[in-house]
């Protein structure tokens, strides 16, 4: 059975710092390609940032510079840092595995950014 069980979402303050992490299990981890995709309320879900299984990176254009994704294998673990929030990074952050044509998610992390 896979499961992917988000935490580390809360409160912080504009300016402030967050860290999510991942856990996965049921997978062979490495061998995922590793995501979080944020939803805020009345809008679509977006990607925030990918990590490939070689550990190729790629950011939405909203979050570069702020955010940083990270993976560690040996732990089945994909983190997301967040550095300078702001109030319009509030959402629920979601955690995605996939490869080829098969895709899991995580059950979501709320994460609010007070002004």
């Amino acid at each position: 059975q896979v499961q992917l069980v988000e935490s580390g979402g809360g409160l912080v303050q504009a300016g402030g710092s967050l860290r999510l992490s991942c856990l996965a299990s049921g997978i062979i981890f490495r061998l995922y390609a590793m995501g979080w995709y944020r939803q805020a309320p009345g809008k679509q879900r977006e990607l925030v940032a990918t990590i490939t299984s070689d550990g190729s990176t790629k950011y939405a254009d909203s979050v570069k510079g702020r955010f940083t994704i990270s993976r560690d294998n040996a732990k089945n673990t994909v983190s997301l840092q967040m550095n300078s929030a702001k109030p319009e990074d509030t959402a629920v952050y979601y955690c995605r595995a996939s490869i080829l044509s098969h895709e899991f998610w995580g059950q979501g992390t709320q994460v609010t950014v007070s002004s």
